[in-house]
């Protein structure tokens, strides 16, 4: 793990840390069995071989 050399400022860090946001899921639509689902992108193939159960 890197470790600084020198002590950061409590204001730097807190200025880092309110510049991250989360990135909001790209969903895609999905049609399991005639019924439409809107699921994260990264899942859309598992849904659409059935290795994956949509809820509901």
């Amino acid at each position: 793990m890197a470790v600084p050399k020198r002590k950061m400022p409590r204001s730097n860090t807190r200025h880092r840390r309110a510049q991250w946001t989360a990135v909001t899921l790209q969903l895609v639509t999905v049609t399991v069995d005639g019924a439409a689902y809107r699921v994260p992108q990264r899942l859309a193939k598992p849904y659409e071989r059935g290795l994956l159960h949509p809820e509901g």
